[in-house]
């Protein structure tokens, strides 16, 4: 009796172990995420230094979920600072994150075909390119 109960207790950890919830799944995921999805209640964004409405906010964030991701640009030691702040007239939008103890700023540079992404948290900085018309259109229409 007490070996069938320890079988069915390994089998279904065995079980869980090679196929997890999804759920668990998703959260791997999005944890390793190089482009991941914005909650728009934990987040703030600012255009020129001016927070966007929360209507705008939703849209924005919406906008920037959906998203495809391009590609990783590759930043080398030593020129963080000159990425962050391209020598181009192009003002970023600032997306502020703030989840309990996690912190991640991101930085918007819109151009016409795509929109370049600055992600800093703690002190580690990675780029990369997303797709996005209706991005590109917002930052647009709000620049006027």
């Amino acid at each position: 009796m007490i070996w069938t109960i320890i079988t069915i207790v390994i089998g279904t950890i065995i079980i869980f172990i090679t196929s997890p919830t999804s759920k668990l799944v998703d959260w791997f995921l999005n944890r390793f995420a190089v482009h991941p999805k914005l909650d728009p209640n934990e987040i703030t964004v600012t255009f020129n230094g001016k927070r966007l409405k929360e209507e705008e906010k939703n849209r924005f964030s919406y906008y920037f979920n959906e998203a495809h991701y391009v590609k990783r640009n590759h930043i080398f030691p030593g020129t963080e600072k000159s990425f962050l702040q391209p020598e181009t007239a192009v003002t970023p939008f600032v997306i502020n994150v703030k989840s309990g103890k996690k912190e991640m700023n991101f930085f918007l540079y819109h151009y016409d075909d795509h929109v370049d992404v600055v992600k800093q948290w703690k002190k580690k900085v990675s780029s990369f390119t997303i797709s996005s018309e209706p991005l590109q259109n917002f930052s647009i229409s709000v620049k006027a």
